[in-house]
């Protein structure tokens, strides 16, 4: 365990989900402080308590408001559907000031989730930058992975995208994405988001056509220095 994942406190805004719980239970098995956010403290503290009970070690997972969890972390990872994008953005936008947050947000608008649709800003990310100002450095990241073997041990196929709004927040995410298990490459700033969040659809459709629930991405004819 280094000493920065232990200095380092993470909290998973709207973390209850299936790819919330996931991530946050891949970062407390590498080390780092994990804080489960939610609107309803109780379902953040029931959330919390489900990954201690997998991790089995006596490692802490905390569960509390998605403002309070926002406050006490370094970094923070928004898990929640686009419809509830702007709203818990707009709720935590002062205590993200001076850090970094991982926006995994996809604007998926049913019924038809597998045709990309994006915002007037851009991208997903793009509208959380407009929302929360210079004072936060917004990144994305896991759009393209399913949530099916987060809380597993098992290996994921599957690559991850960075984007973000500076090179130095796009190495600090890159290394939270290997530190799930995963493969994670700086794909520039955060304007190229909307290739990335578009893939989603595609990806959802690929499912839907092939029988799957498992696509994802892999970037080939690349070494990882």
């Amino acid at each position: 365990m280094k000493d920065e994942q232990l200095m380092l406190t993470i909290a998973v805004l709207g973390g209850t989900g299936r790819e919330g719980k996931g991530l946050a239970y891949r970062w407390a098995r590498a080390g780092y402080h994990v804080i489960i956010g939610s609107r309803s403290e109780e379902k953040a503290a029931a959330a919390a308590k489900e990954i201690q009970e997998m991790l089995r070690d006596g490692t802490t997972v905390a569960g509390m408001s998605n403002q309070q969890a926002a406050k006490e972390a370094n970094i923070a990872v928004l898990t929640v559907p686009y419809s509830a994008h702007r709203d818990t953005l707009e709720s935590v936008r002062d205590e993200l000031k001076g850090k970094i947050l991982v926006d995994v947000t996809v604007p998926l608008v049913p019924p038809k989730i597998s045709t990309v649709q994006m915002p007037a800003a851009g991208s997903a990310a793009q509208e959380a930058k407009q929302i929360l100002g210079e004072g936060v450095e917004v990144c994305t990241a896991f759009q393209n992975i399913s949530h099916e073997h987060l809380l597993e041990n098992s290996e994921l196929e599957c690559d991850v995208l960075v984007t973000g709004t500076s090179k130095n927040a796009r190495t600090e995410v890159v290394k939270l994405v290997e530190a799930a298990g995963l493969t994670g490459w700086d794909a520039g700033p955060i304007e190229n988001s909307v290739v990335v969040e578009g893939l989603t659809s595609v990806l959802i459709g690929i499912n839907k056509k092939y029988g799957s629930t498992f696509a994802g991405i892999k970037i080939t004819g690349v070494k990882k220095a």
